[in-house]
């Protein structure tokens, strides 16, 4: 892999102390019958950042790097009062439903799947270690580097890759395995993330 800097440096990113994070790279996400296909989000961009990730999850397995999935799992339960004032505020209509309900296709892995015994985290909020048992994960199998990838890259990849640089790990953004509905917010949080917390790669 490389980077805008050049050939990455071999020991920066040793297998046995990497993880691979595929973040919330689901049906609601990424496939035209789920919630974002069906409010008319534009999925152009998104195939070929599943595919990028099908293959650096299959590289990653075959150099021994730890594969750990991240997808969001919701309920009516863990709806956000937040998040359901700030469409009330913003004029927007609360709706009914919710993305990526537990049990419903829109849960549902595309692209990329776990294989047996791989770490499945699930998370309720963008970043993948809010109020999640990730950094245990981690810390227990020695982990200091993560390789990012996912969907949308200025949401959910954005706030894991931040939230993993303010804990002192080293972060590597796979930059063709994230997608975004807006091609220049994908520019514009790559920009930030490089600037900020990540080596893009």
């Amino acid at each position: 892999m490389t980077g805008a800097a050049g050939a990455l440096a071999a020991e920066w990113i040793g297998p046995a102390r990497t993880a691979l994070l595929i973040i919330d790279m689901q049906v609601d996400f990424a496939a035209p019958h789920g919630a974002m296909g069906r409010a008319g989000a534009d999925l152009t961009t998104v195939p070929a950042a599943l595919a990028a990730a099908r293959r650096l999850a299959t590289s990653a397995r075959a150099a021994g790097v730890a594969v750990i999935f991240v997808r969001l799992e919701t309920t009516p339960g863990t709806n956000s009062p937040a998040w359901a004032e700030r469409r009330h505020r913003l004029g927007e209509a609360a709706g009914e439903g919710g993305f990526c309900r537990v049990g419903e296709t829109g849960a549902d892995f595309v692209g990329p799947r776990p294989t047996p015994g791989e770490t499945v985290i699930g998370k309720r909020r963008y970043s993948g270690f809010f109020a999640t048992d990730l950094e245990s994960r981690l810390a227990a199998g020695g982990i200091d580097t993560l390789v990012v990838c996912g969907l949308t890259t200025e949401c959910c990849v954005a706030a894991t890759a931040r939230d993993a640089f303010e804990r002192d790990y080293h972060v590597f953004l796979a930059a063709d395995a994230c997608a975004a509905y807006e091609p220049s917010l994908h520019a514009a949080a790559l920009k930030s993330l490089a600037l900020n917390c990540a080596i893009l790669v």
